[in-house]
């Protein structure tokens, strides 16, 4: 086993398209929230609100001083008022913020569930082609840290970048109003700030991606081994894991401190800045009032807009970071978004007629390539006709293209050439899940979700009641061992059926495909994990499964491919040999050659 040390990247892409983010590309979370234009607005009325509020302070400060404090007539009732109307005008900052912080806070984690909803659905309707360019972690990813990035965004900080641009503004504004000679001087010392915060920032930036990468790539690491634990312990290699684990998280960790570092250097710089600024702006407030150009309260507002001003700059410096942060994580959802499954449901279906007794099954000169092996068919030329009812045995060397025929059916692919057809339907002009109804699959890995026993087995019908799937367990052989789990049916599994012996896995997967009772069933070597007495248990329940309808079987276990109507042997994506058991023993070829090499021993 080895670990994954590369750099998350986005799907299909490489680590440098990553790189370079606009903030256009935001744009791709319009369609999520055009149906909350609403609440938008609301928001957006609060944030003015609350900057309006913020940015009047100065102006009540002013008033206090020259009308209340500086005032040789001043009245203790004129200003009792003057701070009632402050305090005012706090509680009208804290009602706005607190509304527009719930309102912002709602459309992001709104918007965050919408998205994750939207890409998690559109995953699950790819073909098994883009797995093959995809990995299932990277999937993860996006949904998780990439879909926290766009909440942080909708939920924090474009109200805040937006906050800001009104207060930033509204300050300037006031500023030239009040005094335009000291503008000049104040638009300097921000751009002193900004300037090299904005440099800063991208540093931070970069690191920051690079300790994600690296806290990433422990991730992947735990992920592999955690699945993997009974090989690692069987080879004694907890401590060589531990080690490679410890390795990865200490170089996590190392580029955490780097990021750290330069951000307390940012956060440094923008304090003595802003303080900078602040103490400037007082600096030349304070010689105009000595020389009789500025009142006092006129000093005190210039001061607080100076440094509403200067905060503003620099806030949306960060922000502006966070932006193009969340710019790349919602450019790589989008790509999720914009993967279009080459397997399409048909805009006008056909319907598929009443199986009776089975499905009948075709396929007609088939050839057919995986995409990621361009240059060899894993079906050539491969015609097949199975009536309904009939039991066929499809058996051969591994790469055959046994299992490809089965993939074909459930059109998890099209063929590149030759037809598909069930029930006399070309599989491409059925709908996608009508098809798949009329399907019943038994996989070599048996899949047993996170849940009961009964969900587990009710998973091919959620409708069957509790009798059905007491029926289809006892059909499966598995009806006494659920007994005896502490719950009964009601039991939790574990994650993929941990709980459960492989043997016990695979009689639950049967017992699923019963309850289906689709009149098309697909073996995919369905008893290769039981031992010999399990597999005649359920070898009994198979065949029960099978009356009255078409069964596909891949099997190397000999007691299944006997009791088949037809044999087809494979070879290469062609067909090679036909017949019952005995009629190709009797041939020899490479039928006999199997058997005497996997069925006699």
């Amino acid at each position: 086993m080895s670990a994954n040390h590369a750099p998350a990247t986005a799907v299909g892409g490489s680590p440098s398209r990553t790189r370079g983010r606009s903030v256009r590309s935001l744009g791709g979370l319009l369609p999520f929230l055009r149906p909350y234009r609403g609440r938008i607005a609301f928001a957006l009325l609060f944030l003015l609100l609350a900057a309006s509020s913020t940015l009047a302070f100065p102006l009540a400060l002013r008033w206090l001083i020259d009308a209340g404090l500086a005032h040789a007539g001043a009245t203790r009732p004129a200003l009792a008022l003057h701070f009632a109307g402050l305090f005012a005008l706090a509680v009208a900052l804290g009602v706005f913020s607190a509304a527009r912080f719930y309102m912002v806070s709602w459309l992001g984690e709104r918007v965050t569930a919408d998205v994750r909803s939207a890409v998690y659905a559109h995953v699950l309707r790819q073909s098994p082609q883009f797995f093959e360019h995809t990995q299932t972690g990277e999937v993860i990813s996006r949904l998780t840290t990439d879909t926290t990035l766009v909440q942080t965004v909708v939920g924090t900080s474009f109200s805040m970048g937006l906050r800001n641009a009104v207060v930033l503004l509204g300050g300037m504004t006031m500023l030239v109003v009040t005094n335009p000679g000291l503008m000049l001087g104040v638009l300097v010392v921000i751009a002193l700030v900004v300037l090299p915060a904005v440099v800063i920032g991208r540093r931070v930036r970069r690191l920051s991606r690079a300790s994600q990468d690296r806290v990433a790539d422990a991730s992947a690491i735990a992920a592999e081994v955690l699945a993997a634990m009974p090989v690692v312990q069987s080879y004694a290699r907890e401590d060589d894991e531990a080690r490679r684990f410890g390795a990865s998280a200490e170089g996590a960790f190392r580029t955490a401190i780097r990021r750290n570092r330069v951000r307390a250097l940012l956060t440094a710089f923008i304090i003595v800045a802003l303080f900078g600024a602040l103490l400037y702006g007082l600096y030349l407030g304070a010689l105009a009032v000595m020389q009789g150009r500025m009142s006092p309260g006129t000093l005190g507002q210039t001061v607080l807009y100076i440094g509403l001003v200067a905060g503003s700059a620099a806030a949306l410096a960060e922000v502006f970071g966070d932006l193009l942060r969340a710019a790349g994580a919602t450019e790589r959802l989008m790509e999720l978004l914009a993967e279009e499954s080459p397997v399409r449901n048909p805009e006008r279906p056909l319907a598929l007629p009443a199986a009776v007794g089975g499905s009948a099954v075709t396929l007609d000169d088939v050839r057919f390539f995986y995409p990621s092996r361009p240059d060899r068919p894993a079906l050539d030329g491969f015609s097949l006709s199975i009536a309904p009812g009939e039991t066929v045995a499809l058996v051969g060397p591994s790469g055959a293209g046994k299992t490809t025929v089965l993939q074909l059916l459930l059109r998890f692919y099209d063929a590149q050439q030759g037809g598909v057809r069930i029930d006399g339907i070309d599989v491409r002009q059925a709908d996608l899940a009508t098809l798949r109804r009329r399907i019943g699959l038994v996989p070599q890995d048996a899949v047993i979700f996170s849940a009961s026993a009964a969900e587990n087995i009710r998973y091919g019908r959620p409708d069957a009641g509790v009798a059905e799937v007491r029926a289809a367990a006892a059909a499966a052989q598995a009806e006494d061992f659920l007994r005896e789990l502490p719950q009964g049916f009601d039991t939790y599994l574990g994650e993929r059926g941990v709980r459960l012996s492989g043997g016990q896995r695979q009689r639950i997967s049967i017992a699923r495909a019963i309850l289906k009772n689709a009149p098309l069933l697909l073996l995919d070597e369905a008893t290769s994990a039981l031992d010999a007495a399990s597999e005649r248990d359920v070898q009994s329940a198979l065949e029960h499964a099978m009356q009255d309808r078409t069964t596909l079987v891949i099997a190397h276990r000999l007691a299944t491919v006997q009791r088949a109507d037809r044999i087809v042997v494979m070879d290469q994506g062609r067909i090679v040999d036909t017949g019952t058991h005995a009629e190709l023993m009797a041939r020899g070829g490479l039928y006999a050659s199997l058997a005497a090499l996997q069925f006699m021993q």
